[in-house]
């Protein structure tokens, strides 16, 4: 019997938090060198959530300590470790290397220094609604959905929340604030799932900041106020 969510988030949520940012990534962690996958998952959440380090540490070991056998698997009782490249009899060293860093890094407390995002997990962990607005609008049948870019930013205005369009406004802010080169501002385009060049004659850059001038002017249409007595 799957287990229910709750139980779950209680169990493995944040377990699953760590092993979704090794996808695509190497499962190289050493006893005394965190692997780049790792590094990604300690610098984003000690600078967003890090009260979720222990329990990451926690969940890890347990699981560990206790790893499930194929039949409770099957029963959706305990949580799949993805394929992440290991053979199946290095998985439990390899989590107790991941155990041992976050607890190292959290007792002497090594705060990763804040930097501009390295890994395709870190980059959408870092800027979820620019994910969500490049990859959902700008995906390569941008071209035969909409007849350009202006059309497609207004398709998303006008059927999104405000509060994701300013929740969005605020990530290209900060996207901007990075102060990247234009070919990094092209992989942060690309790595966010945007599939298609942005419109002439803008560069990524500079159609980012175009972009971010057009939403900080946008007002959301509330419909009419109560009528005047």
């Amino acid at each position: 019997m799957s287990m229910k969510p709750l139980e779950f988030d209680r169990r493995y949520g944040e377990l699953d938090q760590v092993i979704s940012a090794y996808c695509g990534m190497p499962a190289d962690d050493e006893p005394d060198a965190p692997s780049e996958a790792l590094q990604a998952y300690l610098r984003y959440t000690w600078h967003t959530r890090p009260w979720a380090l222990a329990t990451a540490e926690q969940q890890i070991r347990e699981y560990a300590r206790n790893p499930p056998g194929r039949l409770r698997l099957n029963l959706g009782e305990f949580y799949p470790i993805p394929d992440v490249g290991l053979p199946e009899s290095a998985i439990q060293g390899w989590l107790f290397v991941i155990a041992d860093h976050l607890k190292r890094s959290i007792e002497q407390g090594e705060v990763p220094l804040a930097s501009t995002p390295r890994t395709h997990w870190e980059w959408h962990a870092r800027f979820p609604e620019l994910g969500q607005f490049l990859g959902g609008w700008f995906s390569q049948d941008m071209p035969d959905e909409f007849p350009d870019h202006d059309a497609a930013v207004n398709d998303y205005v006008v059927t999104s929340a405000p509060q994701l369009v300013a929740r969005l406004t605020g990530e290209l802010h900060e996207l901007l604030a990075l102060t990247l080169e234009e070919s990094e501002y092209a992989l942060a385009l690309a790595e966010l799932g945007m599939e298609v060049d942005p419109p002439q004659p803008y560069f990524p850059s500079g159609w980012l900041t175009h972009l971010t001038d057009g939403l900080g002017g946008f007002k959301a249409d509330y419909g009419p106020g109560p009528a005047s007595g």
